[in-house]
Parts: C-alpha cells; sequence; structure tokens
C-alpha cells in the first residue's frame, strides 16, 4: 500500500494568548498542498523502517510515523509491517510534512488491517501525536482554533491561483518561534479576512509568527519581497517557518532563478 502524505500551508496565523498549560490558544488556516512524501506500508514478519530522501537526523522511533504505527500496534494488537518513508517535505519549514506522515498512517494502518476506526477515532488518536495531525486525517481547508486541535471545515478555494513554495537552506525551531512571538488577540477574525478575497489579503491576512522570525532569518522576509516583486498577490510565511508560499495569477518566467543557492522551489 502506497500513499502520498502532503504538506499544508496556513492562511493566516494569530498566536491568541499562552494556556495555563503553557501551550497557546491560535487561530488559523490549514490548506493541503503539494508537495508531497511517499510513505510505503506492507504486512510483514517482523518490523522494520526504512526512510530514504530527505536527511531527518533522528532515531527512528522518535519518528512520528513510527509512533504512529506503535499506537495501532498496542491498541489492536496489530501484527508487524514494513514501512518506508520516502521524505520530500522538507522539516522546519512550518508545512507539517511529519504531521502528515503520522496521520497517512494511522489511515493506512486502519485501511490495511480493517481496525474499524472512524475518521474522528483516527483524529482523536492523531491529536495525540501532534497538534497538526489532525488536520491530515480529513485533509480539507479547516479553520484551527485551540492549541490548532479544534478543526472546522471553512470554505475556502485557492484554485485559479498558482502556488510556489520557497524553502531556504535554513529550519526554524517551533519552540524559538514561540519565544520571539508575543500573544495578541486579533482585530477581525480571520474567516471575515478570507472572505474578502486573496486580492485583498496583503497587509491584512497576517501570521504573527512572521515579523520575529524573519527579524531573526531576514533571508525569510527577503523570500517574500521576492515573490511580491515577482508578482504574488500574497506571500507569506507558512506556520512557524522557515517556508515561505505566494500567490499568483501567472508564474514569472524562471521563476527559480531568482532564488539563492540551496533554497528549494516548489511549484
Amino acid at each position: 500500500m502506497v500513499h502520498f502524505p502532503n504538506a499544508k500551508i496556513n492562511l493566516g496565523l494569530n498566536v491568541i494568548e499562552r494556556r495555563p498549560d503553557g501551550y497557546h490558544n491560535l487561530e488559523t488556516v490549514f490548506y493541503p498542498v503539494k508537495p508531497c512524501d511517499i510513505l510505503e506500508v506492507i504486512r510483514a514478519d517482523r518490523f522494520s523502517f526504512r526512510q530514504t530522501g530527505l536527511e531527518m537526523g533522528i532515531p527512528a522511533d522518535e519518528n512520528l510515523v513510527v509512533k504512529a504505527f506503535r499506537m495501532m500496534e498496542k491498541q489492536f494488537d496489530l501484527p508487524p509491517v514494513k514501512i518506508h518513508l520516502h521524505k520530500v517535505i522538507p522539516a522546519g519549514a512550518g508545512l507539517g510534512g511529519g504531521s502528515s506522515d503520522a496521520a497517512f498512517m494511522l489511515k493506512m494502518v486502519n485501511e490495511l488491517y480493517g481496525t474499524g476506526c472512524t475518521g474522528e477515532q483516527l483524529r482523536g488518536m492523531a491529536g495525540t501525536l501532534g497538534s497538526d495531525c489532525p488536520f491530515f486525517i480529513f485533509n480539507t481547508p479547516s479553520l484551527a482554533t485551540g492549541t490548532g486541535h479544534v478543526l472546522e471545515s471553512i470554505g475556502v478555494d485557492l484554485k485559479g491561483y498558482h502556488l510556489v513554495v520557497v524553502k531556504p537552506a535554513l529550519s526554524v525551531s517551533t519552540a524559538m518561534a514561540y519565544r520571539a512571538v508575543t500573544p495578541r488577540k486579533p482585530v477581525e477574525s480571520l474567516p471575515s479576512i478570507l472572505a474578502r478575497g486573496v486580492e485583498t489579503w496583503k497587509g491584512r491576512l497576517v501570521n504573527d509568527f512572521e515579523e520575529p522570525v524573519c527579524n531573526i532569518f531576514p533571508e525569510i522576509g527577503e523570500i517574500r519581497d521576492t515573490l511580491y516583486r515577482l508578482g504574488a498577490v500574497y506571500a507569506s510565511m507558512s506556520g512557524s517557518g522557515s517556508a515561505v508560499y505566494g500567490l499568483f495569477t501567472e508564474l514569472p518566467v524562471a521563476l527559480k532563478e531568482w532564488f539563492p543557492d540551496g533554497t528549494t522551489v516548489f511549484l
């Protein structure tokens, strides 16, 4: 069984307040996009895990894919599997690649072994693996509140726009990003801003992480500004960074040539 766990971008991200448990209440919209990883799961006599593609630099037991399987294995007394994960979505980018891999793993094991879990049950399990993970169970545009795990379907559609995702040769620690941001209550809710249309988002649809992270890593702000110079209708950092995306009505010629060596550009 082979599936293709996809990335996400954040359309706006408000860090509203710090919670008593140390986490933060957020308001953001998760939107599914390419690129995709490749995840293969097959029945096996003994468990094995292999990862190729981009190097993750973590032990296998710490990979969210393995953690997702171990959770299902323990709950349903499952036989072993052989897992091959090929990484295309970079880590430390704000694109949710690891969360997507974990969520797809839960769905694939549910299908492979017929455990009978509903989507909502899978969402509950995904939430114990990471705050972004539940989104990828249904994988449709969603307004996320709470710590990011309270999801509500939202009618946002970017069809008709070309999406460009640019990942600089650096990664941003989520913990560092939270230390740098100052929580605030937004003046206007995300749904009302999004309803105005993409052409109105510049200067209005804000990612609260963007300014403090760009102060630490100016390269990220330079990528955003370059996307605007090339004609993007809207451009923003995704999540806590470091990837930046731009929405275009027409793609510029030789777009990749505008970014320095080591930068990854997904079209």
